[in-house]
């Protein structure tokens, strides 16, 4: 089974291509839909022990949260210590499953991908990307959405034309969407057949 790792910056069209992907019967890990859970189940106990003030109805207040690290380097790294380890453990869960399942890819949609080093843990990457203005228009059309916000987000990212730059694929999101949905079917057929090295390393045991 091939692992697929699939990133871009934010407003960049990673969920339209991992639904996409969904669609052509290839199973999707989103490591977002992933903290989400941890933060209503297992991930909360740790959190809480790091972080007391973010807890509300026994599960994580992701406002809260990001109100008690916002403008603290510190404690973003004391969380990320704290999430990045069992949102791993659950991606590698899900690739060890959809192998046994007989997938013949699988993907990993991480949108810090190249910033947590995950490119190491993926067969290949594929990074959307669109031009600027595309992307700030999506992205300050979201409710609640500021351009002081996406400023902040846009910090903690790498630069698009870094990711594209370290990228095996780039998939232009900047146009239509049956466009962008063409571009992945031609990465897919390019794959077909290809060996991974992500899963033998799985199946010996070397969970990094």
């Amino acid at each position: 089974m091939l692992v697929i790792g699939l990133t871009g910056s934010i407003g960049m069209g990673k969920s339209a291509a991992a639904q996409h992907f969904r669609s052509r019967g290839v199973p999707v890990c989103d490591a977002d839909a992933e903290v989400h859970r941890l933060y209503e189940g297992s991930g909360v106990t740790a959190v809480a022990a790091a972080f007391p003030n973010a807890i509300r109805g026994g599960k994580v207040h992701r406002g809260l949260l990001a109100q008690e690290v916002a403008g603290h380097p510190e404690k973003l790294k004391r969380l990320e210590a704290i999430v990045h380890p069992m949102v791993v453990k659950a991606e590698i869960e899900f690739l060890r499953e959809e192998e046994r399942r007989g997938a013949k890819f699988a993907v990993l949609e991480i949108p810090l991908l190249f910033e947590t080093g995950a490119e190491k843990r993926v067969d290949v990457t594929v990074v959307l990307s669109a031009p600027p203005e595309v992307q700030r228009a999506r992205v300050l059309a979201r409710p609640g959405m500021t351009i002081d916000k996406l400023e902040h987000l846009l910090k903690r990212q790498l630069a698009d034309a870094e990711k594209r730059a370290r990228a095996d694929f780039v998939v232009d999101s900047g146009t239509t969407l049956e466009d962008m949905q063409a571009q992945l079917d031609k990465i897919l057929e390019s794959l077909e057949g290809r060996k991974g090295r992500v899963m033998d390393t799985l199946r010996h045991g070397q969970e990094h």
